[in-house]
């Protein structure tokens, strides 16, 4: 799971409940900054287990670029409500669907649509049911298809334990696989306070969601062409290291789609927390290429 230093929003961010067609999501909207002419507006989806606050790091120096941000839990993701038990409401095109409503709601398109791992397949699925809301589409750390064999092993581990054990036993089980030095000094979790604030991220998360979402990394489709015949700009970003899906499949996608192609040296899965500075230019300089009209 991506760990943001902080689940506390950035100065000037606001969290709140969008409401949309498809119901209600929480988010963290981060306008532009003061003095900045506005150049754009961004939607940011999370990955698997993550959450809108994975983009904590990045609403600041994007919102000094010119651009406001919109992070977003997805259906049944930490603070977005959803059914607890039916995966069916999970289906991908379900989730594709919510994030074409969170843009009209929005009510500035066209916005650049960023998603990280899994959020950008739930990404390519909204844009390739509708291409029109959306100015560019940019992969963060998201491959062609179903992810690594590797991967795709912890995913069924989780959706056996999930089948036997509560949310909170999983967690605990979870945390005893810690290595020992990250559970003596917080590692990446970055200390007792954030552990908290993982651990009530992970309890917000409906067990339908997280097992239709495991599913779906696991047999996901190479969907590459069909996405390469719209008519948008895209963007294939990861980290230096990936261990979900090999870079040399992320080149390759970034080929066939004649995408603009960013490796953030120092990152791995999570480049928005990994290196967030360097995330946030190579975003930024991606979209100045590609103005919108109410940029």
């Amino acid at each position: 799971m991506s760990r943001p230093a902080t689940f506390v929003p950035p100065a000037g961010a606001r969290a709140y409940s969008l409401r949309t067609a498809r119901g209600e999501f929480a988010v963290v909207d981060a306008p532009v900054a003061d003095g900045v002419e506005p150049r754009g507006v961004a939607l940011l989806l999370p990955g698997f287990t993550g959450s809108k606050e994975d983009f904590n790091p990045l609403h600041v120096p994007l919102a000094e670029r010119g651009y406001r941000t919109l992070a977003v839990d997805g259906r049944g993701q930490f603070e977005s409500d959803g059914p607890e038990h039916d995966e069916s409401a999970y289906a991908q095109e379900e989730l594709a669907r919510d994030v074409l409503a969170q843009v009209a709601a929005v009510e500035t398109a066209p916005v650049h649509l960023m998603g990280h791992s899994l959020g950008g397949q739930v990404s390519r699925a909204a844009v390739l049911l509708d291409h029109s809301p959306f100015a560019s589409l940019t992969l963060m750390a998201s491959g062609p298809a179903q992810i690594s064999a590797s991967q795709q092993q912890r995913v069924k581990l989780l959706r056996d334990a999930l089948a036997v054990m509560t949310m909170a036993e999983v967690w605990d089980a979870i945390q005893a696989m810690e290595a020992p030095e990250e559970t003596a000094t917080g590692g990446l979790d970055g200390g007792l306070d954030n552990r908290a604030d993982l651990r009530r991220r992970w309890m917000g998360n409906k067990p339908a969601q997280l097992l239709a979402a495991g599913r779906q990394l696991c047999s996901e489709p190479d969907r590459v062409a069909e996405l390469a015949a719209v008519p948008l700009p895209f963007h294939v970003l990861s980290g230096a290291l990936d261990d979900t899906w090999p870079l040399a499949l992320l080149d390759d996608m970034a080929a066939r789609l004649g995408a603009r192609r960013t490796v953030v040296e120092g990152a791995e899965h999570s480049p928005n927390t990994d290196r967030p500075l360097a995330t946030a230019q190579a975003l930024a300089d991606f979209w100045d290429a590609h103005p919108t009209p109410s940029g």
